[in-house]
């Protein structure tokens, strides 16, 4: 995974793994453990970036920000 989308995506297929009993729900809880932790690391660093006024090129947001300014754009 390299961007908050394909995030977004596999917990997905996790939830709908965990619906159908195909995964325990401590290894749900795991991943969904990591993934949180993947964006709070993603959000110290636009904290960080904003208390400097700059504007990061933060490539696991990248993919996101490219669609919501695509969005707006249509």
């Amino acid at each position: 995974m390299n961007t908050a989308s394909e995030l977004r995506a596999e917990l997905a297929k996790v939830f709908a793994q965990l619906k159908a009993g195909e995964i325990k729900p401590g290894e749900a809880a795991e991943l969904a453990n990591l993934a949180g932790k993947m964006i709070a690391s993603a959000k110290v660093q636009v904290e960080y970036y904003a208390l400097r006024k700059e504007s990061p090129e933060i490539g696991f947001l990248k993919d996101d920000a490219r669609r919501t300014v695509e969005g707006e754009q249509q």
